[in-house]
């Protein structure tokens, strides 16, 4: 009888072992096998319930001034302090988290838009189409980012708005570098080759079976695109090429508190923190994304 068990246990697991599994469902195994990654997805689910539920978690107006609360240290009433306008430091640090990761979200959605479709284009079609884009892709990538995006804020002109689309139309360039090399090996492959000559029409070819193949890779692209921007957002912010007074968000926090780090020093370190934190735990979802979903780098 135990050796019936022991044979029909055997073949439970040699038939576990033979059935095919999915590419999302082999992925999310490996996801959840990453420490980092469940340590990222905490952090990432706080903040945004944090920036869902602003109103209810701030305890005080962020934009109310308070003339006889200015420059408080750290209490039981203010947490990290007031400052020099009397306004709730810890307020202001939960509604600049609203703001950073809409920042995040919109630049990424943005160059992705720009960056997918042309990349798509290029390595589909080749020819001029694919000389053009990838010259223009070229002139861009000769300057340093960050120059690149301080010189068209300050073109525009220095607001949120305008922050987030200077980012998004410098950072396409990558999305569409990426795409491009994925289309052109994705162009030769049987099933590439059996739509077209079914006379599937371009659009649908694209649409349909190169896109899908090159969204894990974009999504990886994107969750390292989504740290690198609220990153720059906040230093263009404490440039003054970003969020303007009153706007609670990090970088200009971190601008106005400068004058303050000698007696308030929790002023500057607390949005400093928050920047590092979100980075950190978006950077550890990205690489946990980027082993799940290369194949080459799986285990």
């Amino acid at each position: 009888m135990a050796e019936n068990i022991v044979e029909l246990n055997l073949e439970d697991n040699i038939v576990k072992q033979l059935k095919p599994q999915s590419f999302s469902s082999i992925a999310f195994q490996q996801i959840i096998k990453n420490k980092l990654a469940i340590l990222g997805f905490i952090v990432l689910g706080i903040l945004v319930l944090s920036a869902i539920f602003a109103e209810q978690i701030a305890p005080y107006d962020p934009y109310t001034t308070d003339y006889s609360n200015f420059k408080k240290p750290p209490s039981a009433e203010h947490f990290i302090g007031t400052d020099e306008l009397g306004r709730d430091g810890f307020s202001r640090l939960i509604y600049g988290t609203r703001i950073s990761l809409l920042i995040g979200v919109i630049v990424v959605t943005i160059s992705m838009l720009i960056g997918v479709p042309l990349g798509a284009i290029a390595g589909y079609y080749g020819g001029i189409f694919d000389m053009v884009i990838m010259r223009i892709v070229d002139i861009l990538m000769a300057f340093p980012f960050i120059v690149l995006a301080i010189a068209m804020v300050a073109v525009i002109g220095p607001s949120l708005i305008n922050m987030m689309m200077a980012l998004g139309a410098v950072s396409w360039i990558w999305y569409t570098r990426l795409v491009r090399g994925m289309v052109l090996s994705l162009r030769e492959t049987d099933y590439i080759v059996a739509a077209e000559a079914l006379g599937a029409s371009d659009l649908a070819i694209i649409s349909r079976h190169i896109i899908p193949n090159v969204i894990p890779v974009v999504v990886v692209q994107a969750s390292f695109s989504v740290a690198e921007a609220i990153l720059v957002a906040a230093a263009l912010s404490y440039l003054g090429l970003g969020a303007q007074p009153p706007t609670a968000e990090w970088g200009a926090m971190l601008s106005n508190a400068k004058e303050l780090m000698r007696i308030l020093p929790v002023m500057s370190i607390a949005p400093g923190i928050a920047i590092m934190v979100t980075v950190l735990a978006i950077n550890f979802i990205g690489d946990a994304l980027r082993d799940a979903l290369d194949p080459t780098l799986r285990q």
